[in-house]
């Protein structure tokens, strides 16, 4: 139970933090939140990317049978750093809003 805490806030911040970065230097607002679901995707499965466009019968239906086959666990660890990133986004708005501008 612990280590499920433990990793719901360390996927908000990391995300948040990634995101925020990405949001500075891109001044992408939502860039982020966007490309989150292919980083699961890359988390999720375990072969390279690279398979998908060798392979990609098998390396698409491998995948679906991988995302099949995550715990609820999983879900909401992985669902704690796509809240990190859109408040990542959240708050990079509210910022520019009051006058900062990064970079």
């Amino acid at each position: 139970m612990v280590q499920l805490l433990v990793s719901i806030v360390l996927y908000f911040v990391i995300f948040f933090g990634i995101a925020f970065i990405l949001n500075m230097l891109l001044r992408k607002t939502w860039l982020m939140a966007i490309l989150y679901p292919l980083v699961v995707i890359m988390i999720v499965d375990d072969m390279s990317t690279l398979e998908y466009f060798k392979n990609p019968g098998i390396a698409f239906s491998e995948a679906y049978s991988k995302f099949l086959s995550i715990t609820p666990a999983d879900i909401t660890i992985l669902m704690a750093g796509f809240a990190g990133a859109v408040v990542s986004g959240i708050v990079i708005k509210m910022l520019r809003k009051s006058g900062y501008q990064m970079f």
